[in-house]
């Protein structure tokens, strides 16, 4: 059946798009720009604001959006397995930061949410089988977008938070090698400073960030890169690739696959 005139086409035009951290201003121009292209978005939070509450974020006409809202919590991510099962592309977009703290409290907290946290449900979810009939995209691969930042490679101004942004970013070169392939597509989201609870000084807005991952990712690039800095879209390339030749060289897995 031929669209509606005015009804959105494309790449997720009618698939099932989980967003962590969806309460957050990026979480919410995610959903704001996935929203226009045709995607059902389900929101992840979890945070104290989106425990309390329902989330209402609305379109450009003013609009609720339709969206269903899941509550969850670090630690416990294989609770949402059965969740996980009926969704076509998984955004890990969470974190906190903790800025110029260096307690083992702020530590831990660093490392779990912004590393570890991410790291097993990117395990969950390319372990699962999908738990529904394709989307109206036909067969495509599920995907799975980590945003790591541009604190992978270039200070923060946040010791603790370009700690576990790079931990994150070293466990995600490792695991793509076996992880990745036919059915299902890892995306690196390298993002600069933008304007968010996080980091109310970032230079960019929320809505234009995630229309650029939109657009990007639209474009089929593994590699999404949403910055001010000319350096980033140099070094990141090179980083990434000297990771997967380093860890491809090193590494292998044992006899049974595991």
């Amino acid at each position: 059946m031929a669209p509606l005139p005015g009804s959105p086409t494309g790449p997720w035009q009618g698939r099932r798009i989980a967003i962590t951290g969806a309460n957050g201003s990026l979480g919410r121009a995610l959903i704001r720009a996935l929203h226009r292209q045709g995607a059902q978005i389900l929101a992840l939070t979890s945070s104290a604001a989106g425990a309390g509450e329902p989330l209402v974020e609305r379109d450009d006409a003013g609009a609720a959006i339709p969206l269903k809202q899941v509550n969850w919590r670090c630690g416990a991510e294989a609770e949402l397995a059965a969740v996980l099962a009926t969704v076509d592309v998984l955004v890990l977009n969470h974190g906190v930061n903790v800025l110029s703290a260096r307690s083992a409290e702020a530590t831990a907290l660093s490392l779990e949410v912004n590393a570890l946290s991410s790291w097993r449900l990117l395990e969950l979810f390319a372990g699962l089988e999908p738990g529904r009939p394709a989307s109206p995209a036909g067969g495509r691969a599920r995907e799975v977008w980590v945003n790591t930042s541009e604190a992978e490679i270039q200070p923060a101004l946040s010791p603790l938070y370009e700690l576990s942004k790079r931990l994150l970013g070293q466990l995600l070169s490792l695991r793509a090698l076996d992880l990745a392939g036919p059915g299902l597509r890892i995306r690196r989201l390298v993002l600069g400073p933008f304007r968010s609870a996080l980091n109310p000084i970032g230079v960019m807005g929320a809505d234009f960030v995630a229309r650029e991952i939109v657009r990007q990712a639209g474009w089929n690039l593994g590699l999404v890169i949403v910055t001010p800095n000319p350096l980033t879209y140099v070094l990141m390339p090179v980083a990434t690739l000297g990771r997967w030749l380093y860890f491809r060289l090193l590494t292998r897995l044992p006899a049974d696959g595991s």
